[in-house]
Order: structure tokens, then C-alpha cells, then sequence
């Protein structure tokens, strides 16, 4: 079964991409946030993919992160929720907004995104809940911060102390950050949050 494709990304539209590997050219549908962290187009990229298969049809799916796709295959399970509204609602919405909504039953945020109605959005707070938060460890690993904490374990700081100033940095971000803000902007915002937070201990 396919994981991932690693070629040339060929052409970029507002919710798929075509990425070039093997002499193949592939479509593949991309929720607008992960396509913003992919590379631009005539770099390698390697997009992490979900085949989509019924009789009459053949959809991949793909994510820049494993979490991404992991939120996606959740979203999947929600009664109602089908393989392209989990685009749009990936679309709409950041990774830690999105766990944070979910985990505080936020209804009014989750109704804000497109398409998604407060009825959907009741049931994937019941089905959800608990299941997609990916706190960083006190060891900085398994976390899809990990990259945050290894740079500051460069800069000298202490990594279980830089691993808990993550933490509460996504934390502040989530809760302050506006609709729509891009994930590489959202992970440059708590970069420097867990700065701030280091600096003041």
C-alpha cells in the first residue's frame, strides 16, 4: 500500500497537487494548509499519501505531516465526514486549533470553518475528544514539536526544559492565534513564545 510519494511537485491548484516521480505523474488532493508547507513548485517533496478506493473511484489523499494524516484518518470515522470534507476541514483549521477545540468542546470554533455544520461538529467532539492531542513529552520526543526542541537544545538550553516551554507555548498560541493561521507560521510563533518563556526563567 502506498505511504508516501517523493518526486518534483509539477503544479500546485487551491486543494490538490501533481507530483512527479518515477516518469508517473500524480494528482493528489492536499488540505490548503499542508500544501503551504510543502516546497514550491520544481522542488522535491515528499507527501505523505492515503489511497481512497471504491468501484468507481481512486483518490490518494496526501499530508505534509504524519499527524496531519493521522488527524485525517480520525476525521474519516465521524459519521458524515468523508474523505473530501476532512480536506476542507483541515483546510480551515490548524493541527493545535483543531486539538484544542475539540479537547475544550469548542462548538462556535469548530462551526467557524467552512462547511462545517454544528451538528458535525457535535459529533466530532463526542467521537474525537481525547484522541488527537499530541502533547510534547518532558523528553521532547514522539511530538510533532520536536524539531522546536531540538533547536533549542542547540542553543544551550536545557531539552526537558525546553520540551515544557513548548508545551506551554503551543498552549498560549492555540488559544490566541487567528483563523486560517498557516501551520509553518503557527510553528514559527511558538519558537519564539518558548524564547520568551525560557528567557524568563
Amino acid at each position: 500500500m502506498f505511504n508516501s510519494l517523493r518526486g518534483i511537485i509539477t503544479e500546485k491548484r487551491q486543494d490538490s497537487l501533481c507530483i512527479a516521480t518515477g516518469g508517473i505523474e500524480w494528482e493528489v488532493s492536499v488540505p490548503l494548509l499542508d500544501m503551504e508547507e510543502l516546497p514550491p513548485l520544481g522542488e522535491e517533496a515528499r507527501v505523505l499519501v492515503w489511497l481512497y478506493h471504491r468501484e468507481d473511484q481512486m483518490r490518494l489523499f496526501g499530508f505534509a505531516r504524519e499527524e496531519r494524516r493521522n488527524t485525517f484518518l480520525e476525521l474519516i470515522k465521524v459519521e458524515g465526514i468523508g474523505p473530501r470534507q476532512a480536506v476542507k476541514i483541515l483546510s480551515g483549521i490548524g493541527q493545535e486549533e483543531l486539538e484544542s477545540a475539540l479537547e475544550n468542546e469548542d462548538i462556535a470554533r469548530l462551526e467557524a470553518v467552512p462547511g462545517l455544520g454544528k451538528k458535525t461538529a457535535q459529533k466530532m467532539i463526542l467521537a474525537l475528544k481525547g484522541k488527537l492531542a499530541h502533547p510534547v513529552s518532558a523528553a521532547g520526543t514522539g511530538s510533532v514539536h520536536e524539531e522546536l526542541v531540538n533547536a533549542l537544545a542547540d542553543m544551550g538550553y536545557d531539552r526537558r526544559t525546553a520540551a515544557e516551554a513548548v508545551e506551554s507555548a503551543a498552549k498560549t498560541v492555540s488559544a490566541e492565534a487567528p483563523a486560517g493561521l498557516s501551520a509553518a507560521e503557527r510553528e514559527k510563533r511558538i519558537f519564539k513564545q518558548a524564547i520568551v518563556i525560557l528567557s524568563s526563567q
